[in-house]
Protein backbone atom coordinates (compact mmCIF):
# COMPACT_ATOMS: atom_id res chain seq x y z
CA UNK A 1 0.00 0.00 0.00
CA UNK A 2 1.40 3.41 -0.98
CA UNK A 3 1.37 6.47 1.25
CA UNK A 4 -1.43 8.07 -0.75
CA UNK A 5 -3.48 4.88 -0.46
CA UNK A 6 -2.92 4.81 3.30
CA UNK A 7 -4.03 8.43 3.66
CA UNK A 8 -7.12 7.73 1.53
CA UNK A 9 -7.89 4.73 3.78
CA UNK A 10 -7.50 6.95 6.88
CA UNK A 11 -9.89 9.57 5.47
CA UNK A 12 -12.39 6.85 4.56
CA UNK A 13 -12.07 5.41 8.07
CA UNK A 14 -12.84 8.84 9.54
CA UNK A 15 -15.93 9.12 7.35
CA UNK A 16 -16.98 5.56 8.20
CA UNK A 17 -16.65 6.21 11.94
CA UNK A 18 -18.76 9.31 11.43
CA UNK A 19 -16.33 11.54 13.29
CA UNK A 20 -18.09 14.86 13.93
CA UNK A 21 -16.00 17.50 12.15
CA UNK A 22 -17.74 20.29 14.04
CA UNK A 23 -16.19 19.35 17.40
CA UNK A 24 -12.74 20.53 18.46
CA UNK A 25 -11.31 17.01 18.18
CA UNK A 26 -13.04 16.37 14.84
CA UNK A 27 -11.65 19.60 13.36
CA UNK A 28 -8.13 18.65 14.44
CA UNK A 29 -8.40 15.14 12.99
CA UNK A 30 -9.84 16.44 9.70
CA UNK A 31 -7.08 19.07 9.40
CA UNK A 32 -4.43 16.44 10.15
CA UNK A 33 -5.88 14.14 7.49
CA UNK A 34 -5.78 17.00 4.94
CA UNK A 35 -2.14 17.77 5.81
CA UNK A 36 -1.25 14.08 5.51
CA UNK A 37 -2.94 13.97 2.09
CA UNK A 38 -0.95 17.01 0.89
CA UNK A 39 2.29 15.51 2.20
CA UNK A 40 1.56 12.16 0.56
CA UNK A 41 0.90 13.82 -2.81
CA UNK A 42 4.10 15.88 -2.51
CA UNK A 43 6.15 12.79 -1.66
CA UNK A 44 4.62 10.93 -4.61
CA UNK A 45 5.48 13.83 -6.96
CA UNK A 46 9.04 13.96 -5.62
CA UNK A 47 9.43 10.22 -6.10
CA UNK A 48 8.31 10.56 -9.72
CA UNK A 49 10.83 13.36 -10.28
CA UNK A 50 13.61 11.34 -8.63
CA UNK A 51 12.80 8.38 -10.84
CA UNK A 52 12.95 10.61 -13.93
CA UNK A 53 16.32 12.06 -12.83
CA UNK A 54 17.63 8.57 -12.13
CA UNK A 55 16.62 7.43 -15.61
CA UNK A 56 18.26 10.49 -17.19
CA UNK A 57 21.43 9.83 -15.20
CA UNK A 58 21.50 6.19 -16.33
CA UNK A 59 21.18 7.34 -19.95
CA UNK A 60 23.97 9.87 -19.47
CA UNK A 61 26.26 7.30 -17.83
CA UNK A 62 25.61 4.87 -20.66
CA UNK A 63 26.37 7.57 -23.23
CA UNK A 64 29.58 8.68 -21.53
CA UNK A 65 31.04 5.39 -20.35
CA UNK A 66 29.72 2.87 -22.86
CA UNK A 67 28.59 4.88 -25.86
CA UNK A 68 30.11 6.99 -28.57
CA UNK A 69 31.36 9.82 -26.35
CA UNK A 70 34.98 8.66 -26.24
CA UNK A 71 34.99 7.66 -29.91
CA UNK A 72 35.74 11.32 -30.69
CA UNK A 73 39.13 10.80 -29.02
CA UNK A 74 40.54 8.33 -31.50
CA UNK A 75 44.13 7.31 -30.73
CA UNK A 76 45.08 7.50 -34.39
CA UNK A 77 44.00 11.15 -34.66
CA UNK A 78 46.35 12.82 -32.18
CA UNK A 79 47.19 15.81 -34.41
CA UNK A 80 45.95 18.21 -31.72
CA UNK A 81 48.59 16.93 -29.30
CA UNK A 82 51.49 16.52 -31.70
CA UNK A 83 54.52 18.64 -31.00
CA UNK A 84 56.76 17.25 -33.66
CA UNK A 85 58.87 15.01 -31.45
CA UNK A 86 56.91 11.77 -31.31
CA UNK A 87 57.87 8.80 -33.45
CA UNK A 88 54.57 7.00 -33.98
CA UNK A 89 52.01 9.52 -35.28
CA UNK A 90 51.30 10.95 -38.69
CA UNK A 91 50.76 14.45 -37.30
CA UNK A 92 54.49 15.08 -37.02
CA UNK A 93 54.79 15.25 -40.78
CA UNK A 94 52.49 18.28 -40.81
CA UNK A 95 54.08 20.04 -37.84
CA UNK A 96 55.29 23.52 -38.77
CA UNK A 97 58.49 24.17 -36.84
CA UNK A 98 58.85 27.63 -38.40
CA UNK A 99 55.67 28.80 -36.69
CA UNK A 100 57.29 28.37 -33.26
CA UNK A 101 60.40 30.21 -32.16
CA UNK A 102 61.18 28.59 -28.82
CA UNK A 103 61.39 25.10 -27.43
CA UNK A 104 60.97 24.48 -23.69
CA UNK A 105 60.68 21.45 -21.45
CA UNK A 106 57.71 20.96 -19.12
CA UNK A 107 58.92 20.96 -15.52
CA UNK A 108 56.42 18.25 -14.63
CA UNK A 109 56.40 15.67 -17.43
CA UNK A 110 59.57 16.83 -19.26
CA UNK A 111 57.71 16.91 -22.58
CA UNK A 112 59.23 19.25 -25.18
CA UNK A 113 56.87 22.10 -25.94
CA UNK A 114 57.16 24.55 -28.84
CA UNK A 115 56.00 28.12 -28.19
CA UNK A 116 56.10 31.43 -30.03
CA UNK A 117 57.25 34.83 -28.81
CA UNK A 118 53.76 35.80 -27.56
CA UNK A 119 54.22 33.32 -24.69
CA UNK A 120 56.75 35.71 -23.18
CA UNK A 121 54.27 38.53 -22.70
CA UNK A 122 54.21 39.65 -19.07
CA UNK A 123 52.12 37.41 -16.84
CA UNK A 124 51.09 35.07 -19.64
CA UNK A 125 50.80 31.41 -18.74
CA UNK A 126 50.02 28.37 -20.83
CA UNK A 127 49.07 24.76 -20.23
CA UNK A 128 51.29 21.81 -21.06
CA UNK A 129 49.26 19.83 -23.58
CA UNK A 130 50.77 16.56 -22.41
CA UNK A 131 50.08 16.76 -18.65
CA UNK A 132 48.03 19.93 -18.09
CA UNK A 133 50.59 21.68 -15.86
CA UNK A 134 50.26 25.47 -15.94
CA UNK A 135 53.59 26.91 -17.07
CA UNK A 136 54.94 30.44 -17.26
CA UNK A 137 57.39 31.40 -19.98
CA UNK A 138 60.54 33.22 -18.90
CA UNK A 139 63.93 33.95 -20.36
CA UNK A 140 67.41 33.73 -18.87
CA UNK A 141 67.39 37.53 -18.82
CA UNK A 142 64.31 37.41 -16.55
CA UNK A 143 66.15 35.12 -14.16
CA UNK A 144 69.15 37.50 -13.96
CA UNK A 145 66.89 40.51 -13.31
CA UNK A 146 65.16 38.65 -10.44
CA UNK A 147 68.41 38.03 -8.59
Amino acid sequence: MTITEKVAYLKGLMDGLEIDKTTKEGKVLAAMADVLEDLALTVADNCDQIDAIDEDLENLEEFVYEGDFFDDFDDEDDDDFCFGDCDDCDGCDDFDYDEYEYEIECSNCHETIFIDESAFEEGKTFECPACGTILEAYTELDEEEGE
